[in-house]
């Protein structure tokens, strides 16, 4: 595994993982809250050494996991989190980047990840009564503080990232990106390479989707969360799944699993990528970690970069009230 550098100086590995389907979002665990552990720390020994969580996610249990899975081995890993939500009652009620709650959300977050400092702080979507020049003000007095390393955003516009960047130097930007989620490309991904901020993919594998293994004719259990998105809808499975064919098509030819061909195609676009696919079995790990090795023609690129494009991709990749949060 190689390492890659978000903004000027976060070294982490070239692929990542995302530990929130550990704690919700994808239907029952298969396994328990030690095996989880056992997966965090595997990943290290396959040389992931970044993880990501957020309070929201359980809320506030992926945060304990992840930070009892890191306890032997902080200075190994580098961990993101994340601060935006209002939780009251064991879930969120709104958005809430105000000052204060970012400090105690900070506070909250470090006690129960158990470290000294948070590697990387992302505001999780963005408050529109918050002025984002308060918010990146905020963790600038964090980082100043020593509680914090470097500060990101997720699911932010570009001219957020542009206001927030000058107040305080944003590290990485997180939001959806994959083979059939393209909408960093127009304006996102072109201000991080203009201003040096890394980006960050989260459902790089497009929730299940690109790795061959979801059937259109799928079904979704209760606490499923690709059972309320359009996208996963049986007419729009049907009609993405010519997206899928052609990629598990080529990824045959290569040798390969669909999922690492996704994922190799994130790492060709920019040395500054780092996908963070989620997983809750080693298997899964290690296959998504070793496509870090696969290797992308110039005509292969070529054909993945205009696939979407070419076949189309049905459904929005969120219901309407997530879709409201995004992009500004």
């Amino acid at each position: 595994m190689h390492i890659r550098t978000l903004g000027q100086d976060l070294q982490v590995s070239a692929v990542g993982l995302g530990c929130m389907g550990m704690s919700q979002s994808y239907g029952p665990n298969p396994g328990t809250r030690e095996d989880m552990v056992e997966v965090i720390r595997s990943a290290v020994d396959a040389g992931v050494t970044f993880f990501d969580t957020a309070e929201v996610y359980g809320p506030y249990v992926n945060e304990e996991l992840v930070g009892e899975a890191i306890g032997p081995i902080r200075d190994q890993v580098q961990v993101a989190t994340k601060f935006g939500w209002d939780i009251a009652d064991g879930r969120s009620v709104g958005l809430n980047s105000r000052p204060e709650q970012i400090r105690k959300v900070a506070d909250a977050s470090l006690r129960r990840l158990g470290v000294e400092a948070i590697d990387l702080f992302y505001q999780h979507r963005v408050d529109p009564d918050v002025p984002i020049e308060d918010v990146a003000g905020t963790v600038g007095e964090l980082v100043r503080a020593g509680k914090v390393k470097h500060l990101g955003l997720s699911e932010a516009g570009a001219a957020t990232i542009r206001k927030a960047h000058a107040v305080h130097p944003v590290t990485a930007v997180q939001s959806e990106y994959s083979l059939w989620t393209r909408d960093p490309e127009p304006e996102v991904l072109p201000a991080c390479a203009e201003l040096g901020i890394g980006f960050v993919p989260f459902s790089p594998l497009g929730k299940g989707f690109l790795t061959g293994t979801v059937d259109p004719a799928a079904s979704f259990p209760e606490g499923d969360i690709r059972a309320t998105i359009p996208r996963f809808e049986a007419e729009n499975l049907s009609a993405n799944q010519a997206l899928v064919d052609h990629v598990r098509a080529l990824a045959r030819a290569k040798g390969i699993t669909p999922g690492q061909l996704a994922l190799a195609w994130l790492l060709a676009q920019q040395p500054w990528i780092v996908p963070i696919p989620g997983t809750r079995r080693l298997p899964r790990l290690e296959e998504n970690a070793d496509a870090t090795a696969v290797g992308l023609s110039a005509d292969e690129r070529a054909d993945l970069d205009n696939l979407a494009a070419r076949v189309g991709v049905a459904g929005d990749r969120y219901g309407q009230t997530h879709m409201n949060l995004i992009g500004r």
